[in-house]
């Protein structure tokens, strides 16, 4: 295959990979929304369409390890792919600590969910992924101290979630069922931020080459 041909296979899997992303951060953004509503029907639906994007997961690994077995690419084009195959691993990895996410903020009451401020958690967290993926697209790290001034936010409200919750828990007849619900879903968001900085990571790698270690962008 031509070097023309094969640019334009991995043009169109980077294409793909953006619209999956985008796919997943709409089904978290409605998910919240859903919860904030009170929108039974809203849940169920979000639930479904994680289906679908775990198959669209799927598919596109099956495309980019096949491009790889028929092509072997090599030097900025391997890179490219495997880039491609590791943020597709994030956004699975942020897809299921969405519906993880989802299922417990049903089990927890409006009021709890709104002084824990998680719909502007989630939404932090989400515009991490963002700015992550369009890192990805410009092929530039333009982005990294935006995702990181938002990381320490959402690290910031984590541990006030967890020192609140912690303390109201010691107070007699608290409903602990749901404030060991609000540590989970908080840790859940946590984690969706840092995918979204291990995203990042992948970009910088596939921009420099170099290995950007766990600690170096918080």
């Amino acid at each position: 295959m031509s070097e023309r041909l094969v640019h334009a296979q991995i043009t169109e899997l980077s294409e793909v990979l953006v619209q999956l992303s985008n796919k997943v951060l709409e089904n978290f953004l409605l998910s919240l929304h859903a919860v904030v509503q009170h929108d039974e029907h809203g849940t169920v639906q979000r639930k479904l369409a994680d289906y679908e994007i775990d198959m669209a997961e799927i598919d596109l690994e099956e495309r980019c390890l096949s491009f790889l077995a028929l092509q072997h690419p090599v030097a900025s084009d391997l890179r490219t792919i495997m880039t491609i195959i590791m943020i597709n691993d994030e956004l699975e990895r942020i897809g299921d600590l969405s519906l993880h996410s989802l299922d417990l903020m049903l089990e927890i009451t409006p009021g709890i969910f709104e002084s824990f401020e998680f719909e502007k958690m989630g939404v932090l967290a989400a515009e991490m992924v963002k700015k992550s993926i369009t890192a990805f697209t410009l092929k530039e790290q333009v982005l990294a101290d935006q995702i990181s001034d938002l990381d320490k936010e959402i690290k910031v409200m984590h541990r006030s979630a967890i020192n609140k919750a912690t303390a109201l828990i010691k107070i007699p007849d608290a409903d602990v069922s749901q404030l060991m619900a609000v540590l989970s879903i908080s840790r859940y968001i946590e984690h969706i931020a840092d995918h979204a900085v291990k995203i990042l990571r992948e970009v910088i790698y596939l921009v420099t080459g170099e290995i950007i270690h766990k600690d170096a962008l918080h």
